[in-house]
């Protein structure tokens, strides 16, 4: 009677484990696009390009989504560098792009903040990626500063850390997409001002 009582105890504490959902906490942040990049509509001559690592600005540097399908939201958190994350990955989109990254004495600096990376899941994965750039030549002097952003959707598997990845990195091939077809950046990785 009692091992009959203790395995049906056991069992009953088996299946609340198993229906218990493990939260993505902490999880590394993964490359994993699925865009293709597009590139801008007029041929630059750009000299080798140094992009510097980019700083993390938002409020809570661990959240990078969440999962609202249900009354309590499930979040998706991260341990890694945010901001070294996306400026890795915009250096191979630009050395990918044909505009070639060296690590410095560039006639061109890309400096940047990360303002938003982050994924809304609902019944789709909604991803936005914001950064503060500042584009400096070697002397220092401001070639164009403002706000370069991308987003990404798509369908998936609730709350599946590979669909995280996926929109996430799209976002950013979305973001290094409208920097390279943006005419002010253009003009500002060829070495000029805008506005001259």
């Amino acid at each position: 009677m009692i091992r009959t009582i203790l395995a049906s105890l056991l069992l009953s504490v088996a299946l609340v484990a198993s229906s218990k959902t493990v939260l993505l906490e902490h999880i590394p942040l993964v490359w994993r696009p699925t865009s293709t990049l597009r590139l801008g509509t007029t041929q630059m001559t750009v000299s080798p390009v140094t992009i510097a690592a980019f700083t993390d600005g938002r409020d809570n540097k661990a959240a990078i989504g969440e999962n609202r399908e249900d009354s309590e939201p499930k979040p998706v958190t991260t341990s890694d560098d945010v901001g070294a994350f996306v400026s890795t990955h915009i250096r191979e989109l630009f050395n990918q792009a044909g505009i070639k990254t060296v690590e410095n004495n560039a006639g061109v600096t890309i400096h940047g903040e990360v303002k938003q990376f982050f994924v809304r899941e609902r019944d789709t994965y909604n991803s936005e990626v914001a950064i503060q750039l500042t584009l400096t030549d070697q002397n220092g002097k401001t070639l164009w500063h403002g706000l370069a952003s991308g987003e990404a959707t798509r369908f998936g598997r609730s709350y599946k850390a590979e669909n995280y990845y996926e929109v996430l990195s799209d976002a950013v091939v979305n973001t290094v997409s409208s920097m390279l077809q943006a005419a002010e950046i253009q003009k500002a990785l060829t070495g000029h001002a805008s506005g001259e």
